[in-house]
């Protein structure tokens, strides 16, 4: 079994470079489907869950090319809708965009429901919504999504009953050559939805308005190829602002936007840390020990995300005084309490809403990641506790953080990937 084996109480120096965005590299990534050309995509995060998708579009009869490291060559000309294999779409949540870009393009498409991190009920209705109103049918069955489009489909007003990122996404995938004009009222606004309108547009879609509430899709007959970088990834950014915050350190991440970081830098400086915009990086230095308490409140962009709950309920536990952190997106996002409160944490948690004691330090002990960004917190929590930490489950870390053992090494962190072979006491580092 692979855990990460974490010797905490050390502080941070140097600067950190921050990958490409997940959320905007899976989207773009499925949406090449579309294109029936050749794609060079750039900026790609090393992760799990971008080996998945690009296995998924090998599946699908893409051509699929390493270039280097981050950079992919993808012709899907020879895309068969309709032919994903079922454990990858269940692999990740990002699968389902596989249905709206082929929808999109062939008129029909068929995938398992997708996977991913366990957060409770998260629904497909709104992206069926949009699908049925461009003109679709839509059936689940035995966990299979089918959608069919006997007229093609044709744009449509749709306004969307609750705010989703995925749906806004997946109706604008669809919608890009339907016929006429297609308006997503009440869209979400997150900087990859823009990143995957900027791809699309960049193939000669005609989409406007992404970034804010009303997205306006004017259907095109065909698109072509390009070559297109993602944006960096502000949720890792954020993750390595918060362990700066967490082990009272001093570090510059770098291949940022600092704009798309307003609402965590809010936070952070309420909390007594000093951050500096560099254009392309932010220095973060932890000038308050120690850290004031706050009230959070994750909503969606240009709220506080609700991908960096469990990195600032660390950073609350170490402040002085009672902090009050509610979650504003998903029913079941604290199930990483109980890891935290195994390394001495004082959490009451009452549905949305957790209730944090700080100022009780942190002890090492052996804890699991239950979802990619508790895992993430799971490795602050232990770079700010005295002693050794060993985190299990880190599969989930991978799906979503490159390199992050190597990263946080390079500024300063004890930590280190181990094997431990299953009902044994030794380990090897890996």
């Amino acid at each position: 079994m692979e855990k990460i084996s974490v010797t905490g109480g050390k502080r941070l120096h140097g600067s950190i470079t921050v990958g490409g965005m997940k959320n905007a590299a899976l989207p773009i990534l499925l949406g090449t489907i579309l294109v029936g050309d050749k794609c060079v995509i750039e900026n790609l995060p090393e992760i799990s869950d971008i080996k998945a998708a690009l296995d998924i579009l090998s599946a699908l009869g893409a051509k699929v090319k390493m270039i280097d490291r981050t950079t992919v060559e993808i012709d899907t000309a020879g895309v068969r809708p309709g032919t994903t294999p079922y454990e990858l779409a269940r692999s990740m949540r990002a699968s389902y965009y596989v249905v709206g870009a082929e929808l999109g393009r062939f008129g029909t498409s068929r995938a398992a429901c997708p996977g991913g991190c366990d957060f409770g009920v998260r629904p497909i209705d709104q992206h069926i919504k949009g699908f049925e109103a461009l003109g679709a049918k839509v059936e689940v069955v035995d966990g299979c999504i089918n959608c069919v489009a006997p007229e093609g489909l044709t744009g449509s007003s749709i306004y969307m009953d609750i705010v989703s990122v995925g749906a806004t996404i997946n109706i604008m995938l669809a919608a890009v050559m339907a016929k006429g004009m297609t308006v997503i009222d009440n869209a979400a606004k997150e900087p990859h939805i823009v990143d995957v309108a900027n791809f699309l547009n960049t193939c000669g879609a005609d989409i406007s308005g992404a970034g804010t509430d009303v997205i306006k899709i004017r259907g095109v007959e065909e698109l072509h190829g390009v070559t297109y970088a993602i944006i960096p990834d502000m949720i890792e950014a954020g993750t390595f602002m918060m362990a700066a915050a967490a082990t009272g350190s001093d570090l510059v991440i770098e291949n940022v936007i600092p704009k798309h970081l307003e609402s965590i830098t809010a936070k952070l400086e309420e909390m007594g840390v000093e951050i500096e915009d560099y254009g392309d990086a932010v220095r973060v230095k932890a000038v308050t020990e120690p850290l004031r308490r706050i009230n959070v409140k994750t909503m969606p962009y240009p709220g506080y995300p609700t991908d960096m709950n469990p990195q600032i309920c660390v950073l609350l536990c170490l402040a002085q005084g009672t902090s009050i952190l509610t979650e504003g997106v998903w029913d079941t996002r604290f199930k990483y309490v109980e890891e935290l409160t195994r390394m001495g944490a004082v959490i009451t948690v009452d549905g949305r809403k957790a209730v944090i004691e700080g100022g009780k330090p942190l002890k090492p002990a052996a804890v699991k990641c239950s979802d990619l960004r508790a895992g993430a917190a799971m490795v602050i929590a232990a770079l700010a506790t005295e002693g050794e930490t060993v985190i299990d489950n880190i599969y989930h870390i991978e799906r979503g953080y490159e390199h992050l053992v190597e990263k946080l090494r390079g500024v300063g962190a004890d930590i280190k990937k181990i094997y431990v072979p299953e009902g044994s006491n030794t380990q090897r580092v890996i």
